[in-house]
């Protein structure tokens, strides 16, 4: 992937984020990429000389990283701070760095710092969920030693007072705990996501068609239909079907419309480094039906 600097950023800047740190090891697929796309996973490998990322998008990722520097000269006698841990399944290597593992007489707390969003915190993140477990089952696998608890550390970088109002967060550091699945219902988990990239990798091999994002994966808004008061801000109400929009805007009586909200897919359109080489967008951007 080409870095660009279409800001002018300052070099020191430009060469922090052009020199990455991160590698997976050597493994198939890191805890990331495992809860990635298969898809995009595929089209990222394929078109890499390709890709390009201008600095200025990737300026939260300097902060992430000197969190990480400035909390390892925090850890004690028990933290084992940065360890990256492997672990084959089904044939396919899988690694993951850890951030904090807090080693106690009956069990191994597991830790992962996140600088993040307040909406983030405050909304429910499954793949949060997900990649700690995954973190708990290269522990208890590598190890052999039992995780007894996963939590996420999150830094809130747009936390503010003044947008203090209920579950937003109180503080702009916030530990979260994570539910921890069986081992068995990690291991399940692991396979599955193997199992879906080993068919992506196989179409690519094969030549065939690569498999679809899921809504979920292209975070996709679906269509609605807003039933407004003329010289309102705010809809009286939001539908799903424009069936029900019209039964609304009968109850609304005068002075109200309804305004049509087209679905989206925010992932694809704002966020996806692979959309230029992606059949799927490009038949959805066209007004298909991919």
């Amino acid at each position: 992937m080409r870095i660009t600097n279409r800001h002018n950023l300052p070099k020191t800047i430009v060469n922090v984020l052009s020199r990455p740190t991160y590698t997976k090891g050597g493994a198939n697929l890191s805890a990331t990429e495992i809860l990635n796309s298969p898809r995009i996973v595929q089209l990222k490998r394929l078109h890499d000389a390709e890709l390009e990322q201008d600095v200025s998008d990737m300026v939260w990722a300097i902060f992430g990283t000197a969190i990480h520097a400035v909390l390892e000269h925090g850890k004690n006698d028990n933290h084992i701070v940065e360890e990256r841990l492997h672990a084959v399944v089904d044939g396919w290597s899988i690694s993951g760095a850890i951030d904090l593992q807090v080693v106690e007489d009956d069990g191994i707390i597991v830790s992962d710092y996140k600088t993040t969003s307040a909406w983030a915190v405050m909304n429910e993140k499954i793949d949060w969920e997900q990649q700690l477990n995954i973190y708990a089952w290269l522990v208890e696998t590598v190890k052999q030693k039992p995780v007894k608890g996963l939590n996420i550390v999150a830094i809130i970088r747009d936390w503010s007072r003044k947008d203090m109002r209920e579950n937003y967060p109180v503080a702009p550091l916030q530990e979260i705990n994570i539910k921890l699945w069986s081992y068995r219902e990690r291991t399940d988990f692991i396979r599955d996501r193997i199992s879906a990239h080993a068919a992506a990798l196989f179409a690519v091999e094969t030549n065939d068609d690569l498999p679809e994002c899921t809504p979920e994966q292209t975070w996709e808004k679906p269509m609605m239909w807003a039933v407004k008061k003329v010289g309102g801000v705010r809809a009286k109400n939001v539908c799903y079907t424009e069936e029900e929009a019209n039964e609304k805007l009968e109850l609304a009586g005068k002075n109200h419309f309804i305004e049509v909200r087209p679905g989206e897919r925010t992932r694809c359109a704002n966020y996806c480094q692979v959309k230029d080489f992606c059949g799927q967008w490009n038949k959805y951007n066209a007004g298909e039906t991919a």
